[in-house]
């Protein structure tokens, strides 16, 4: 658990601020809000006066960018965004997996399951790789309500222990980068649900850069990056790769 007081998170953590918006670049072990027996930031920023109303959220273990808004009339039009899959996200993820192609599709429809877990919603047995493309038949999907889920990723880097993969979720639900990776066999290093090493200190998942409408500024689109720290590179080896900042800047 993160211990600080919203003027330092927001002092620390800033990555952008308008009249309308506040975007943070979230450390790991905070939650966004709602997080049972713990602080959140919304919690954090309301015992200090602000109202901040969450446009999306990142799973507590998840690193990186995180948007608010600071007025309703601004929240409405931006979750609109995530809702019709018009916000543009990139995540950056750590696998200890090496033999991941250099890009793919996950196309694997979630549920909800026992003890609120989120799952695919099929047999693992039953999902199907045709190519660089994971996918399950309809006639395999369990009973139950099922949400369409799509996760594209493209590899950005190969260790001998370690990919590093940019993952773009189309579709926004929850878990569902880990979710998707893990049952496909590839789960993100630390991830306390799948990886049961237990040699991570951290989760390795980043939420990197966000892209939405927003017409209320002079350039009407607001792109946003958040670098991770460099405990995101580090693993128990040490580290991950020698230069993040080279790897990256093709892509940025």
């Amino acid at each position: 658990m993160v211990k600080t007081g919203w003027s330092q998170l927001a002092e620390q953590c800033l990555v952008e601020e308008d009249e309308a918006i506040l975007a943070l670049n979230k450390p790991a072990g905070i939650a966004v809000t709602g997080e049972r027996h713990d602080t959140d930031v919304v919690e954090l920023a309301a015992a200090e006066g602000v109202t901040l109303y969450p446009v999306h959220r990142i799973d507590k273990v998840t690193s990186g960018l995180v948007l608010f808004a600071k007025e309703l009339s601004a929240h409405g039009d931006l979750t609109r965004q995530f809702n019709k899959q018009t916000a543009e996200k990139r995540y950056l993820v750590v696998t200890t997996a090496t033999d991941l192609p250099d890009s793919g599709v996950i196309e694997l429809p979630l549920s909800v399951g026992r003890k609120n877990r989120v799952r695919i919603a099929a047999p693992r047995e039953t999902i199907h790789r045709d190519g660089d493309t994971w996918t399950v038949a309809d006639s395999d999907l369990l009973a139950g309500k099922n949400y369409p889920s799509r996760t594209e990723f493209t590899t950005i880097g190969r260790t001998e222990n370690h990919t590093v993969l940019i993952a773009r979720p189309i579709t926004g639900r929850r878990h569902q980068i880990r979710v998707h990776l893990a049952w496909i066999g590839y789960p993100i290093a630390g991830d306390p649900l799948f990886d049961k090493s237990g040699t991570y200190a951290r989760t390795h998942l980043h939420s990197w850069s966000l892209s939405v409408d927003a017409p209320w500024r002079t350039d009407p689109r607001l792109a946003l990056t958040a670098a991770p720290d460099t405990d995101f590179f580090t693993g128990p080896a040490g580290p991950i790769t020698e230069d993040p900042n080279a790897l990256l800047k093709s892509f940025s």
